[in-house]
């Protein structure tokens, strides 16, 4: 159910080509991007939520390659 203080009346404009709203303070999202879809007449606004590096390595497959030799190795340091 939603009450009067998750209603907030805004005016659509024009950015370019595309149309916009400016989103209320007391609604702003998290992140810089967000998934937009259409459930009948509604928009849904979703924040998309970010993915610890460890998370998303634990969930790719390993890389089962055979990498080359490489024959021109860097200069080894020299400690003049």
């Amino acid at each position: 159910m939603t009450t009067t203080d998750e209603i907030r009346h805004v005016r659509l404009f024009r950015n370019g080509r595309n149309q916009a709203i400016r989103i209320p303070r007391e609604f702003e999202l998290p992140g810089d991007e967000a998934i937009l879809r259409r459930e009948g007449n509604h928009l849904i606004i979703e924040p998309i939520a970010a993915t610890p590096l460890g998370t998303l390595l634990a969930q790719w497959e390993p890389i089962d390659v055979d990498w080359p030799t490489i024959d021109n190795l860097p200069a080894e340091d020299v400690d003049l």
